[in-house]
């Protein structure tokens, strides 16, 4: 990706973010952007109650990571990282045991 493109798709990312942020302050937490990598990958921070919310991997998946690359097609990959710097996807989803 050429330094233009970069800009150009940095730019069309914090404009998504933007458009969904509203939704984040509702549930009392936010989201940023801290890079978009050179092979596509869009790193976002987020903040707040977001960062530990049970429903972070589908809202990612689902809402975030769908918008982004709606308008920023050469993202290939969105991963968002908490407050600590740990990414949140791995956090959020619950071991699941069950018992007989």
């Amino acid at each position: 990706m050429s330094r233009r493109e970069h800009e150009i798709t940095e730019a069309r990312v914090r404009e998504a973010l933007a458009e969904l942020r509203p939704f984040f302050e509702a549930d009392g937490g936010d989201i940023t952007l801290e890079e978009v990598t050179a092979d596509g990958v869009a790193r976002l921070r987020l903040h707040g109650s977001c960062s530990s919310c049970a429903m972070l991997p589908m809202t990612m998946k689902g809402g975030v990571e769908e918008t982004i690359k709606r308008v920023a097609p050469s993202v290939k990959k969105v991963e968002a990282i908490n407050a600590s710097g740990r990414r949140t996807e791995q956090q959020a989803r619950p071991d699941v045991r069950t018992t007989s």
